[in-house]
Order: structure tokens, then sequence, then C-alpha cells
């Protein structure tokens, strides 16, 4: 192992140089994690040496080769080729580095004790990350849906018209999306994001009371190793924390992907020209197709569907690690969450730089919403029309199918290409003509007045939810 070089020769994951951020990069990377089980000893080693457990000396001695510059890949490696043990392997090398307090190194500990604080350390943070870009989407959409609240645009139910909304509306039900998201990050690292703690192979911290050898020493070490660590931890585990709580990670990170993938399917359909509203930013020299040179592909959208799309796949992994820990330790986890973590983590990461970096970009074109709105938004005045011609005396159902069949041949013409004929029929109909001035029939099947109380809400939602959130956000900086 310690020969080996990665570089394009091998296979190397996508996540290790193309997709996410060199931050959330950083904190999954094996320097840090190794860093981080360094610090954990140390942490313990200087609760010990308040039980007489570990001299001064000893401990400096640790601390001195505890920083990232200490870490050898190399001979840890080396190492591990021989014991197939990497937390082992990390040890001997920091032990020979420590001639003085190498040999106290991990007393009374298990591996989890250290990697499993240490995950949490690294979750801790790259949570972090996720919730400040997640922040920084709603942010924009903040801003989008002011000043969007009172722009009409054509409403699509199955990919049909429908009646009309809002453009800044349309924004806010994305945003309500990521409001729920934060919710849930900051719900993870206020109240769920929880250590191990320092208990001994099973939990039950039986070696650490027979070399404390004084009651409620062990709880009492637990408590400074964490402090020292500023880390909250569970009262109770087995040799592992509770792996429900990597499945409540990855279902949050999914559940972010899932409100990225819906804003980003909707753009790609918006961005198509029977739509033609909405764009994501396009750079100058960008290349759609290798066979077609007139191509403007939504390529960071489908890239954000196609990356979210894995991301929901792991959440499953995690729960059957989590449903199949047999009694107080089973092993079968331990290489796919080498891999599902950390995945996932810079998989939401480089959905929401995607997500950030559209929004920012978002190119919108009013001609198109408003070609849409005269194309079909006529047809969503009928009910304005059916409601008025029933004040006035008429029967509801009569008037309905009269509406339907009206209607019905004004829709055939439309997707013939011609311009939509409705109003001209509804003003030439002999019973609706009569009763309903020209003028009157024009302002009822105005799609622009009907678009409800929709700005009011986006005003509201943008007060009452956003506002408040991005408030206590700034507040915590």
């Amino acid at each position: 192992m310690s020969e080996e070089k990665f570089d394009f020769n091998d296979f190397l994951s996508p996540f290790t140089w193309r997709y996410g951020s060199s931050e959330m990069r950083e904190i999954f990377s094996e320097i840090n994690y190794r860093t981080l089980w360094r610090k954990i000893w140390v942490s313990l080693a200087q609760a010990q040496s308040e039980y007489g457990l570990v001299s001064e000396e000893e401990l400096e001695d640790l601390k001195s080769k505890a920083s990232t510059e200490d870490i050898d890949l190399d001979r840890a490696h080396e190492i591990e080729e021989e014991i197939s043990h990497d937390l082992m392997a990390e040890v001997k090398t920091f032990a020979e580095q420590c001639p003085k307090g190498g040999g106290k190194i991990h007393l009374g500990a298990t591996s989890m004790d250290i990697e499993d604080n240490a995950d949490i350390i690294r979750i801790r943070e790259a949570l972090e990350l996720i919730f400040e870009k997640t922040v920084n989407c709603l942010e924009i959409f903040s801003e989008y849906i002011e000043k969007y609240k009172d722009i009409a645009c054509m409403g699509w139910t199955h990919l049909q018209p429908a009646e009309p909304t809002t453009l800044g509306y349309r924004f806010a039900n994305y945003a309500q999306d990521l409001a729920l998201d934060i919710r849930d990050i900051d719900f993870l690292l206020n109240e769920f994001v929880k250590g191990k703690g320092i208990k001994g192979a099973v939990g039950s911290s039986a070696s650490f009371k027979r070399i404390l050898k004084e009651d409620g020493a062990p709880a009492e070490m637990e408590k400074k190793v964490m402090e020292k660590l500023d880390l909250d931890y569970f009262p109770v585990s087995t040799q592992t924390y509770p792996r429900k709580l990597d499945m409540r990670v990855l279902t949050t990170l999914a559940s972010i992907g899932q409100s990225a993938y819906k804003f980003a399917l909707d753009l790609r359909h918006l961005q198509s020209p029977p739509f033609g509203e909405m764009s994501e930013p396009i750079k100058e020299k960008q290349v759609g197709s290798s066979a077609m040179p007139f191509k403007k592909n939504p390529i960071l959208s489908e890239r954000i569907c196609s990356l979210t799309r894995y991301a929901s796949s792991l959440p499953n992994i995690a729960w059957e690690n989590a449903a199949q820990t047999i009694l107080e330790r089973t092993l079968d986890d331990s290489a796919n969450r080498r891999i599902i973590i950390p995945e996932c983590f810079l998989a939401i990461d480089e959905t929401l730089n995607l997500y950030k970096n559209i929004l920012e970009g978002l190119e919108i074109y009013p001609e198109m919403i408003d070609l849409n709105l005269q194309k079909f938004g006529p047809f969503a005045g009928t009910e304005a029309i059916l409601m008025k011609l029933v004040k006035k005396g008429e029967d509801r159902q009569k008037m309905h199918e009269k509406l339907r069949e009206l209607s019905s041949q004004a829709w055939k013409k439309t997707m013939k290409g011609e311009e939509n004929p409705l109003p001209q029929l509804l003003k030439d109909d002999e019973l609706i003509g009569s009763e309903l001035e020209n003028e009157e029939i024009n302002d009822l099947l105005n799609p622009k007045k009907h678009i409800g109380d929709t700005p009011k809400r986006c005003e509201k939602f943008v007060k009452n939810t956003l506002n408040p959130l991005l408030s206590k956000h700034n507040k915590s900086k």
C-alpha cells in the first residue's frame, strides 16, 4: 500500500476531482480523518493524565506529534499491510513518533471510541457547510419571490396548461422546500448529531472502570474527553454510536436532493422551446452537442438530477446498516460507510453549488411567458365567464356544456398554430354575446387578472417564514 500512487491511469472516483468542493473533500480526506484520530487520542490522554495514568512528559510528547503535518500515511499503510487494521496501524505510527508517550496511546479504548467520534466531527462540519450553502440558495429565492410576485405566468398541471399563477409564487414553492430542509439540518446539528463518547468495547466502560478504580470515574473521564472535543455524546451506546444517526443524516441530505431535483426538473421543462420561459445560464462557448452545434442543453440541471438520483439511493444502505447491527456490533457496515457518507455529502455539496450557480445566472424570458399566457390563459377564464352567466340567471349546467364546446373548438384551432379564438367565439355566441359586453368578456378572460391572492401569499411567506429563518442564520454566524 505504501508504494501506491493514484493518478488518472487508475480509477478515481469523480468525487475525487470532478464533483464537490475542495472544502468538502478536505473534511472527508484521509489526512483530516487521521488528524482527528490523533486529536481524540490526545484528548483521552489529557483526561487520563488527571487520574495519574499519563505523565505530563508523556502527554507533551503526544501533543507534539498530533498535527496534520505529522501524519505519515506511507508508514501507516506499510504497517496496515502487515496487520490488516487501519486504526492500529495509525496507533503504531503515532507511537513510533512519540518515544516517551507512545506507550499510552489508546489506553482502555476501542477503535470505535476513536473512529466514531471522528466520524461525527466530520459529519457535523459537513452538515454546517451544507447548511450554509442551502441558506445561500434560499436567500436568492427570497429576492426572486419579491421581484416576481406580481408577474403572471401560465400554471401547468399534468404538463398541460391549467390556470395562471405568478412566477414569484412558483419560486416560493421551491423556497418552501429548502426552508423545510434547513429546519431538518438545524435539528440534526442541535439535537441529534452526537458522538459515541468514550465507552470501550461494548459501551460498558468496563476497561476504564478497571484502570481508573473509582466509582463514577469512567463517566467523569468521558465527559472530560468530550468537552475537550466540544462534542455532545449519546448517554448509552454499544461499540458504536447508533447507526440510526447515519440514516437520519443521509435521509436529510436526500431530502435536500429532492428539493433541488424538483427545481431542476421543472427548469429543464421550462427551458425547452415549447415552454421557453426561462433558462439556466449558458456559457458563451458552451457546446451542447458534438453533432448539433445549435443545441442549448440544460446540462447543470441535468447534472443536479443525476447526482441527486444517486444520493437518494444511499439512505437505504444506511437503513440496512442500522437495522442489521446485530447485538453490540457487526463490521458489515464499515466498508460501505467509507463510501456512502462522504459521497452523499459530496453529491449534495455539488448539487448546491450547481443550484446557486443556476439561480445567480437564471435567464427569464418575459416575452415567452406572455406568449404562453395569451395562447392558453383565456381557457382559464371560462370559469369566471360561467360564474358571471349564472349570476345573470342562466342555468349553470347548460352554460358549462356550452363553454366546454366552445373551448374545444378553440383548443383545436390553437393546436393548429392559430391565435386562440376563444374570446371571439364567446363574443359571437348568440346567448353569451347577448349577456356579456365585449369588454366584459375581455376582462374576464384576462389571465393576468386570474392569479388569486398569490402576490399577497408571496409577501407573507417572505415576511413570516423566510425572513425569520434567514435572520436566525445570519445572527448565528
